[in-house]
């Protein structure tokens, strides 16, 4: 099949739709034709490009179309708006005149759904629809759009799309049990988890850097990490409320990353000598990161459960790491990682459940190795092949149809 793939991430951009993207299109290509319909790069590029209306250029079997979208960085909201609409405005004209047997899209910009079904429709092809995160849902739940008329008509024409959609795939039961309640037919939205690489039993894992351990435990007796994304997703006062009255256990609270939110989080955290801020460490030094915890923490205010799905649960799984959950009931983090073990929930609006929770894991070296066992024996059912492979058997069904 001739496949069109539609976001405007995608490498040398960095966010997580350009790597899923880039994933997805190496699967994809071993028995299909893919061409990837981009922008310029902007997501804390590793490499800039010139300015033209297009440009095309192969990322191994996959031709890569650019339009000339802007390039502003992602930080300042009001350009990345216009990054977004100037790649729609290109975009879908160019899409309308190139081959293809099925449209794809995933969530970059924020209203890419729509667009795909815009662009499917009038090419009168099938289309898949991967959500990675779902909006407006998140929009309005990050505060980022309020609750009113544009809101209404976004979600009226999200409905729209994911009608329009002959397959949705999702990334969890959560996101999957949200779009169904949108009245949405439970056979066509399918899971695909983002997954993580197992190595073979036979590969040993590589000792962690002792600098990377180091900078991250510090004298802290036990150690959460939060590594990843500080954006509008997260209970984060809870996080640092509760950390606060941990410090008197010898518990230390430790960001490793950046986002739209870790400026408030600092200040709500100021003055506090065991919550600790760092950058990002480069992607060779990530297991060291996963290591060098005790826990690690996976955050979903309520409200956004389905919306988002924190896919980092699968690295910290091959880690054999165990996980504190806070986050409603209703979000995989939670559900998976109570039954297998793997993980302690606490409600993302109570600190206290938070600290009870810590506790007794910081207590309990025997219960903190057991869930560590359980993370490891979890790890391997979500190995980021066979997850792709569910992806590329759906693209297959659709040559089938």
């Amino acid at each position: 099949m001739r496949i069109l793939l539609l976001n405007l991430y995608f490498p040398p951009d960095t966010s997580a739709t350009a790597k899923m993207a880039h994933s997805v299109v190496e699967a994809l290509s071993i028995a299909h034709s893919v061409t990837v319909l981009c922008g310029r790069p902007s997501y804390d590029p590793t490499e800039r490009r010139a300015w033209r209306p297009y440009q095309t250029e192969l990322a191994g079997r996959a031709s890569i179309i650019r339009t000339g979208s802007t390039a502003f960085p992602r930080f300042d909201m009001k350009k990345r708006a216009v990054n977004y609409l100037s790649y729609v405005a290109l975009a879908i004209p160019r899409a309308l005149f190139l081959p293809c047997d099925a449209v794809l899209a995933m969530t970059d910009p924020p209203f890419q759904g729509i667009v795909g079904a815009i662009v499917a429709m009038l090419k009168r092809k099938p289309y898949v629809y991967n959500i990675r995160d779902m909006y407006p849902d998140m929009a309005i739940g990050g505060s980022l759009v309020e609750p009113g008329s544009l809101a209404q008509v976004w979600e009226k024409l999200h409905r729209w799309a994911l009608r329009r959609a002959t397959r949705l795939v999702v990334l969890g039961e959560d996101m999957r049990a949200r779009i169904i309640a949108k009245g949405v037919e439970s056979a066509r939205v399918l899971i695909v988890r983002d997954g993580t690489k197992i190595l073979p039993p036979t590969i040993a894992l590589l000792a962690p850097d002792p600098e990377v351990v180091r900078a991250i435990r510090g004298s802290f007796s036990f150690v959460l990490v939060h590594a990843g994304n500080l954006g509008f997703y997260g209970a984060w006062n809870t996080l640092v409320t509760a950390a606060r009255i941990l410090a008197s256990d010898g518990v230390g609270l430790v960001f490793v990353g950046d986002g739209a939110q870790r400026s408030q989080i600092e200040a709500a955290a100021a003055g506090s000598g065991n919550i600790r801020f760092l950058e990002f460490f480069p992607a060779s030094k990530i297991p060291s990161v996963l290591a060098a915890a005790d826990a690690h923490v996976i955050t979903v205010k309520r409200g956004l459960e389905g919306v988002v799905v924190p896919s980092k649960i699968y690295g910290i799984l091959a880690a054999g790491k165990p996980i504190v959950a806070v986050a409603p009931t209703g979000t995989d983090a939670v559900s998976l990682g109570v039954q297998r073990g793997f993980a302690v929930a606490a409600d993302p609006d109570r600190p206290a459940e938070v600290v009870s929770a810590v506790r007794a894991l910081a207590s309990d070296p025997n219960k903190l190795k057991a869930m560590g066992e359980a993370a490891r024996a979890a790890a391997p059912d979500y190995d980021k092949v066979k997850e792709l492979q569910k992806f590329v058997e759906i693209i297959d069904h659709l040559a089938v149809k």
